[in-house]
C-alpha cells in the first residue's frame, strides 16, 4: 500500500471530521471560555484532539498489522483521550491527571516501551522506570503547555513528525513509520481549523494526546546504535517544548509563583516561550512561525546527527543548550525592560 494513503486517509477525515466536533462541543458546551489568563475573544470549542484522534483510529484501519506493534501506545492513547475529555468537561484535578499519565506510562513500560540505556542491574531497571516515566508525563504535560496559541502546538507536532519519519524512512522501521504518517495526517487536517483564527482548540484530549505520541515514539523508535546519540536524537526533536517546560519551571520558581510540586502542576499563566515573544512585540501568528522556525533548526540538528558518533551528538546537545540558553536571557532581559518603559510611559 502506498505510503501516501497513511498521510491522506487520515488528513481528510479529519477535514471531515472536525466541523461535526465543533457542532457536538456547541451542543453539549464544551468550550474554552474567554478569562484573565485567555488570549482569544470567544468562546471556542474543545474538542478538537477526539477528531484527530478518530483519524488516527481511522489511519489504522488501512493497515492493521501495525496494530499489533504499536498496539500499546493505542491503548495508552485511548486513556490520554479519556482523562482529557472529562477535564475539558468538568475538569479534573492536576494531580488525578499526572497520576494518571504515570500508570500508563507503568503499562507502556511492561509492554517493552522504555529507555533502555542504563545497565542491565536493579538500578539500572528502577533508573529506566523512573526515567521513561518522567519522560512520557514530561513531555505530555509539555505539548498541553505549548498549546497556547492557534496553531502552534499542532503545527509543531508536524513538525517533529517530519524530522521523526526522515530517519525512520532511512531505517525502515515500517511501523513506527506508518503511524508517524497518520499522525501527521490527521494534524495537517486539523490545521486549517486551527492555524489563525481558530474556530476550535485542541482542548486538553488534544494537546496531551499529541505529547503523549511524541514521547512513545521517541522511546518506541530505535534512533542509533550509540545511546548518546540515541538519546540526543528525541531530545533535539521535542527541544522547544523540553526549553519552555524548563525555563518556565525555573521561572516561577525564581519569582516564587510556585513553592511546591502541587503548586506547579495547578498553576497556569502567561509565562511561556510564546507569551515572551508577543511580550516582546511579536504577533501571535509571528510568535507561532518563529517556534515553528526554531522547532525545525533542531529538528535537522536531530537528523543530521543520527549519521554521527557519540561526540558529535554531545556537541550538538550542547549547542542547543547554549541556543536555548541565549534565547532565554534574551526573553528575560527583554521583558524586564520593555516592562519597564511601559511603566516609565504610563
Amino acid at each position: 500500500m502506498p505510503l501516501v494513503l497513511f498521510l491522506a486517509v487520515p488528513l481528510l477525515s479529519v477535514l471531515v471530521l472536525t466541523p461535526a466536533a465543533m457542532r457536538i462541543a456547541h451542543r453539549f458546551d464544551i468550550l474554552d471560555v474567554p478569562g484573565r489568563r485567555k488570549i482569544h475573544k470567544n468562546a471556542i470549542p474543545l474538542l478538537g484532539g477526539v477528531a484527530i484522534f478518530c483519524g488516527i483510529l481511522i489511519g489504522i484501519l488501512l493497515d492493521t498489522k501495525i496494530f499489533n506493534t504499536i498496539w500499546p501506545i493505542i491503548v495508552g492513547a485511548i486513556g490520554i483521550v479519556i482523562v482529557g475529555v472529562l477535564d475539558d468537561i468538568k475538569g479534573l484535578s492536576a494531580q488525578f491527571r499526572l497520576v494518571c499519565q504515570c500508570l500508563i506510562a507503568i503499562l507502556l513500560i511492561k509492554k517493552g516501551i522504555h529507555v533502555n540505556f542504563l545497565p542491565p542491574t536493579w538500578w539500572g531497571d528502577v533508573g529506566e522506570i523512573l526515567i521513561t516515566v518522567i519522560w512520557i508525563a514530561g513531555v505530555t504535560s509539555a505539548y498541553n503547555y505549548l498549546d497556547g496559541m492557534d496553531g502552534l502546538a499542532s503545527g509543531s507536532v508536524v513538525i517533529n513528525l517530519v524530522c521523526f519519519f526522515i530517519i525512520l524512512y532511512s531505517s525502515r522501521q515500517e511501523a513506527l513509520l506508518r503511524l508517524v504518517l497518520i499522525i501527521m495526517g490527521a494534524c495537517i487536517g486539523f490545521l486549517p481549523y486551527n492555524l489563525k483564527k481558530a474556530r476550535i482548540f485542541l482542548g486538553e484530549a488534544g494537546s496531551t494526546l499529541l505529547g503523549f505520541l511524541l514521547a512513545t515514539i521517541a522511546l518506541a523508535g530505535n534512533w542509533a546504535q550509540d545511546n548518546v546519540v540515541k538519546i540526543s536524537i528525541p531530545i533535539l526533536i521535542l527541544g522547544v517544548p523540553i526549553f519552555d517546560m524548563i525555563f518556565t519551571t525555573i521561572l516561577r520558581i525564581k519569582e516564587e509563583k510556585v513553592k511546591s510540586m502541587v503548586e506547579w502542576l495547578q498553576y497556569g499563566g502567561k509565562d511561556h516561550f510564546h507569551h515572551y515573544l508577543v511580550d516582546l512585540g511579536l504577533s501571535p501568528f509571528g510568535a507561532v512561525v518563529f517556534i515553528f522556525l526554531i522547532t525545525l533548526s533542531m529538528g535537522i540538528s536531530a537528523i543530521m546527527v543520527s549519521n554521527d558518533q557519540a561526540v558529535e551528538a554531545f556537541l550538538t546537545l550542547s549547542q542547543a543548550a547554549i541556543i536555548f540558553g541565549v534565547f532565554a536571557t534574551l526573553l528575560v532581559v527583554g521583558k524586564k525592560r520593555h516592562s519597564g518603559w511601559r511603566k516609565g510611559a504610563s
